[in-house]
């Protein structure tokens, strides 16, 4: 039997052999169908990143208004003031005091009672001035008694010397006898003056010993309330050098305000313009005056020179009281239901200054931006129904450090470019409602 002869498990097996050059391509095969996924991915990257760069390239550049900030064109009221802080004093009051020593034997009124003209306030020990005035009345009565006698001496006098008279003229009498009772006569006479005199001392003394006694009880000059007490009842109170303070009164109905106003602001203020002012506490509740002086002696504190505007308001409910804290708002000028936009949606006209197209920026000099809108012109950006930037020029009012008044050149509801998005701008003007800052929230101080 030959041995080439190939059984039939030979034969099953040369027919399941597989060639040495076929697992090669296989595994190949296989690696290509693995990448397949991962270079579909890398062609849509690709792809996109195309796309993106050209929206970027010819339609992201149409949209303008993606890259600004802006505002909406509103109504409301607006006004320019300059601020400062004050307190609150009556503008009627009076320190009652005394005006002789002694014990505070009675204090018949207390902290916050209301007083009228004349009423008995405060009692001082009155023994000793009454004593001194019982001396007076005593000595009074002593020289009263003086002056008779010497009224009866002289009457004597003045008869004698006119028997020597009559006597004189018979002969009947020496010359000397005559002369000796003329001098009597008019020494009495002299006397009797002198009595006179004194009594009118004592009676002058007298009436400055009752008015000390007086003086003992005091009085209420004036209607008012009781604001202050410096003084209690039992205390000795020593007028020799200087008339102590028992009590101050105060008449609450008005009320001044002294506000203090550094001297860069002080030119803005014109006596008679409107005011007003919030206290703490007070609900932004606003009380109106008119400006009624400003005293030339400035305070300096801390070596910044301050002067005192005054103002009255009337207080009739008593809610504003002594020492108050007030935040004072002078109106320099106002408007109300304005058409009114964000001051940073305003740049200079080009040929009015070099720094024209920069909104709401300062000058090189660090001066106040408004100053670049004297002239009552400005520009601003108006986006179009296209969503396009349009310059436009308008005519501007009333301007403060938040916004402006737009005279002509603007309606209501349209918007305004206020800055741009790369700038990042820290205060970003609201979209909607009044631009008139609120109570304290905006002034002439930088």
């Amino acid at each position: 039997m030959s041995s080439d002869v190939e059984t039939p498990e030979g034969v099953k097996g040369v027919k399941d052999a597989v060639p040495v050059g076929k697992p090669a391509r296989s595994r190949l095969s296989r690696m290509v169908l693995m990448g397949r996924p991962a270079l579909i991915v890398v062609a849509c990257a690709v792809l996109a990143g195309g796309g993106y760069y050209a929206w970027l390239t010819w339609f992201a550049a149409a949209d303008s208004t993606n890259a600004v900030l802006t505002a909406t064109v509103t109504r409301g009221d607006i006004e320019d003031t300059v601020t400062a802080t004050g307190t609150l004093q009556p503008k009627d009051f009076v320190d009652v005091g005394t005006q002789v020593s002694g014990q505070l034997k009675k204090l018949l009124v207390d902290i916050g009672a209301a007083v009228t003209k004349g009423q008995l306030l405060a009692e001082i020990d009155p023994t000793i001035y009454q004593s001194k005035v019982d001396a007076d009345h005593a000595q009074l009565l002593n020289q009263q008694a003086q002056i008779a006698d010497k009224q009866a001496q002289l009457a004597l006098a003045e008869l004698q010397f006119a028997r020597q008279q009559n006597l004189a003229r018979d002969s009947a009498t020496t010359r000397d006898a005559l002369q000796i009772a003329e001098a009597t006569q008019q020494s009495a006479l002299a006397q009797l003056n002198a009595f006179k005199a004194q009594r009118q001392q004592t009676e002058s003394t007298l009436h400055g010993d009752e008015a000390n006694l007086g003086y003992t009880k005091i009085y209420a000059p004036m209607a008012g309330t009781v604001v202050s007490q410096a003084a209690k009842q039992g205390q000795t109170l020593n007028a020799n050098q200087q008339a102590p303070i028992v009590m101050r009164i105060a008449d609450l109905s008005t009320m001044t305000v002294e506000a203090q106003v550094s001297e860069a602001d002080v030119p803005k203020l014109q006596v008679g313009m409107d005011v007003y002012f919030t206290t703490l506490g007070g609900s932004n509740r606003r009380f109106y005056g008119k400006l009624r002086q400003i005293p030339p002696t400035p305070t300096v504190v801390n070596n910044v020179v301050l002067y005192d505007a005054l103002f009255d308001v009337p207080n009739p409910d008593r809610i504003l009281m002594t020492q108050m804290t007030a935040q004072v708002f002078f109106v320099i000028s106002s408007a109300s239901d304005a058409v009114q936009v964000p001051l940073t949606a305003l740049h200079p006209v080009a040929a009015e200054g070099r720094t024209a197209g920069k909104r709401g920026t300062r000058g090189a000099s660090g001066t106040d931006p408004r100053s670049l809108f004297a002239s009552g012109r400005a520009l601003v950006s108006v986006i179009d129904s296209d969503g396009k930037s349009v310059e436009r020029e308008v005519k501007v009012g009333v301007m403060n450090r938040v916004a402006a008044q737009i005279l002509s050149g603007l309606e209501p509801g349209e918007k305004v470019v206020v800055g741009s998005k790369a700038s990042a701008a820290p205060a970003r003007a609201p979209t909607g409602g009044s631009l008139t800052p609120s109570a304290g929230g905006q002034g002439g101080h930088p």
